[in-house]
């Protein structure tokens, strides 16, 4: 019979005598601990859980808006995810490659195979002269290879810059030309839904004329890798040496580029360090999935996305865990897949978004009744604040009522958890993440910094010291940074790292995630800006404006709508696949508006601002507010006819 990790006391729910028996932190105490002086607490986490080659000097620095961490101590990242654990588990498995052909098995490597891969491809990146400081672009779908890559960035002090592979090769051009990246890491094509999807053919579109001197392709489909600028990443391995010394680098160091959406139609780089980074995605993985010698975590992120570099590859290894990875659709070839793996494989940590959640919940239960998935001790949710329905369905039909399920709140540029419930402290409440992580501070505050008090909804920001993996900057782009972080500094003189997430503290000091209070939305977990898909859109060749608006959906927590102006009155019948196929093309399908509209005018200010909040109210049936502003309130009602004529679900 498998074990219960959960009991329902009231209202809420507490971990179970098995789970506080297993749990690494148990003790409600560690969180006044911890606050009672953070600096030091950080301090303890980094020393007993990574090996330094130099320790620090400072522990914590902070020259606002940059800080750091652990400054003049020095480590190797990859060392710490794979060399230090091949004295004792060199055969043990590091990483579950499960393909989505189902005529393909699994592949499987342990710590020893890894650190030889690993050390190959160190070797191939200095052989086209890649060195410290340098950047990659990394632009490869969720296989073996792609953490390869990552780790041997990391092993020569080079920083990589990974870009989703679902995103276009214009999106992919514009991060390779912010970063001026000197090669490119790819592969042929991927398996989606059945089918084959040519990578290569964006990945060499990006390229051309930008800085990229050589990009390396991984055989992934098999097919015949040529051309002047490119190299087989199986024939490079082949010669290459299995031996590589890790570079050592500074804690301060730049680690990665991770591009996030901002309020501008330009994605900004944000940065991360090395051992502030190493530190936290060390600790959260840890103590949030609970990961023990045997234990299996599957994050089912793709690595395009901060989820899948912390929790699908680097917080396991950094552990000596193993990580699972799943290269295809959640419902391929049927909607069993994923229970499927996790009973195979004897996953214990699962971890995912809620848009998947809900997606499984649309599907007959005779795809889930025969799965018990008795090795799960715990899972998790991410990538949007989840719904009371989702909540309980995963706890049921997944978890069996037995496992608690850790609802974590964090950004791209925290790096890691910020927000959540230990498994071993609880309670866990439906809708609510939890408290902050031990030794990170948040609080509720309104526009000018003023704390908010219990139930008060205002905006989530962080305090000082600032958590270690908190981004250390904007790429080559300091007002970027300053302007988009660090706003109640500027105007208030406040040490608070502004999130733009609205949330409220209950009155049993739970924290309650709202949703994005700028123009970002989370469609599918995706963070985009309405900024970059209007910039996107606006290039097609028959609109003259555009503006854009996400809203709420059962399926994809947000999805983005956009009212369009023409350069024309009359425009063709199939515009709505025009505008569709050309997002595919600039950003990428994720992006994809729902509903398109075309208006004679949009609702603007005096000043020329476009109000989108008016453009919200009227898609999800509200009365809108703040029409006396308006330079041309007329628009208002007619764009709610165009809405209405259209029958736009509200």
């Amino acid at each position: 019979m498998a074990i219960k990790y959960i009991t329902k006391k009231g209202s809420k729910y507490w971990p179970s005598k098995a789970m506080k028996e297993i749990a690494y932190v148990n003790n409600p105490k560690i969180y006044k601990e911890a606050d009672k002086n953070p600096i030091k607490f950080w301090a303890k986490i980094a020393k007993e859980g990574l090996d330094w080659e130099e320790p620090w000097t400072t522990t914590y620095e902070e020259k606002l808006p940059y800080f750091k961490w652990f400054k003049g101590g020095k480590l190797n990242f990859s060392y710490n995810c794979i060399d230090r654990h091949l004295f004792k588990n060199a055969n043990k498995p590091a990483l579950i490659f499960v393909p989505e052909p189902t005529n393909e098995k699994p592949t499987i490597l342990t710590y020893k195979e890894l650190h030889e891969k690993v050390c190959k491809f160190s070797n191939v990146l200095t052989k086209y002269k890649i060195k410290k400081g340098d950047v990659v672009s990394i632009y490869l779908p969720l296989i073996p290879e792609a953490l390869v890559a990552m780790l041997a960035c990391t092993r020569i002090g080079a920083i990589h810059s990974v870009v989703f592979s679902a995103f276009s090769s214009d999106a992919l051009k514009a991060r390779i030309q912010d970063g001026k990246a000197k090669l490119l890491i790819t592969a042929d094509g991927y398996y989606r839904r059945g089918k084959p999807i040519n990578l290569l053919k964006k990945a060499k579109l990006a390229a051309k004329r930008t800085t990229i001197k050589k990009i390396i392709v991984v055989p992934r489909l098999k097919k015949s890798v040529r051309g002047l600028k490119i190299r087989d990443f199986n024939k490079e391995m082949k010669t290459a040496s299995s031996k590589f010394i890790p570079t050592t680098v500074k804690s301060e160091d730049p680690m990665f580029i991770l591009y996030t959406s901002g309020t501008t139609g330009k994605p900004k780089g944000v940065v991360h360090d090395t051992g502030g980074y190493a530190t936290h995605a060390y600790i959260t993985t840890k103590w949030n999935f609970n990961l023990k010698d045997n234990d299996v975590m599957w994050c089912t992120a793709d690595i395009g996305w901060i989820t899948g570099h912390t929790y699908a590859f680097y917080g396991p290894l950094l552990n000596g865990s193993t990580t699972l990875i799943y290269e295809g659709s959640p419902d391929f070839p049927k909607p069993d897949r994923w229970w499927k793996i996790i009973e195979k494989h004897n996953v214990t940590a699962f971890y995912t978004a809620p848009t998947a959640i809900r997606m499984f919940m649309k599907f007959p239960e005779k795809y889930i009744k025969k799965y018990k998935m008795p090795s799960l001790k715990i899972l998790g949710s991410v990538g949007e604040p989840i719904d009371k329905d989702a909540w309980n369905w995963y706890f049921k039909k997944i978890g069996h009522s037995r496992c608690p399920i850790i609802d974590t709140w964090w950004q791209t540029e925290t790096g890691g958890t910020i927000v959540n419930v230990l498994p071993g402290i609880g309670p866990f409440v439906p809708t609510l993440a939890g408290k902050s992580f031990p030794g990170i501070k948040h609080i509720i505050v309104d526009e000018k910094g003023k704390e908010k008090k219990k139930n008060q909804l205002g905006f989530i920001v962080q305090k000082s010291p600032f958590a270690p993996g908190l981004l250390h900057g904007v790429y080559k782009n300091h007002p970027k940074y300053l302007k988009t972080y660090w706003q109640y500094l500027t105007k208030y003189k406040k040490k608070y790292y502004d999130s733009s997430d609205g949330a409220f503290i209950t009155k049993d000091n739970l924290i309650r995630i709202t949703g994005r209070t700028d123009d970002v939305m989370k469609v599918a977990g995706h963070r985009l800006s309405t900024a970059e898909l209007e910039d996107a859109i606006s290039q097609h060749k028959l609109v003259n404006e555009c503006a854009v608006v996400p809203i709420p959906d059962k399926l994809k927590g947000e999805v983005p709508v956009a009212f369009l102006i023409l350069k024309h009155n009359k425009h063709p019948s199939n515009l709505e696949k025009q505008i569709k196929s050309h997002v595919d093309k600039k950003i990428g399908p994720t992006a994809r508006p729902s509903f398109i509209y075309v208006v004679n005018q949009l609702p603007k200010t005096r000043s020329g601002k476009i109000m989108r909040r008016i453009l919200k109210s009227l898609l999800i049936n509200e009365e809108p507010k703040g029409l006396s502003t308006l330079l041309n309130p007329k628009s208002v009602d007619e764009i709610k006819k165009i809405i209405a004529n259209k029958n736009h679900p509200k």
